[in-house]
């Protein structure tokens, strides 16, 4: 396990670098540069944009939730994914495979 230790006049603190990164889930994702994968699913700028964007492959309604920040009469923006949609979608997906096999 990683650790980092600090000290200071008064105090000494140890900050676990795993037990950051394993207990903080972000709220929002943003979509990873072109080329690259999300590095909490794997999963390309593709296929995220299809989960999130209204389009004939989702029949107009996205299964994940996302929004896009835009400044004031901006044509583009920066698209935000709900990490807890997404997790939510994807643990779907692994439940009704699950139960397609049992089947």
């Amino acid at each position: 396990m990683n650790t980092l230790t600090t000290s200071s006049a008064d105090s000494k603190s140890t900050v676990s670098n795993c037990a950051i990164s394993s207990e903080s889930k972000p709220e929002w994702l943003r979509l990873p540069a072109p080329g690259s994968r999300c590095r909490f699913t794997g999963l390309s700028r593709s296929t995220l944009n299809e989960l999130t964007i209204p389009s004939p492959a989702n029949d107009g309604r996205p299964p994940v939730k996302s929004v896009v920040l835009r400044k004031r009469g901006a044509v583009r923006g920066i698209r935000l994914i709900s990490y807890e949609s997404l997790m939510g979608y994807l643990a779907g997906l692994g439940e009704r495979s699950a139960s397609t096999r049992a089947a």
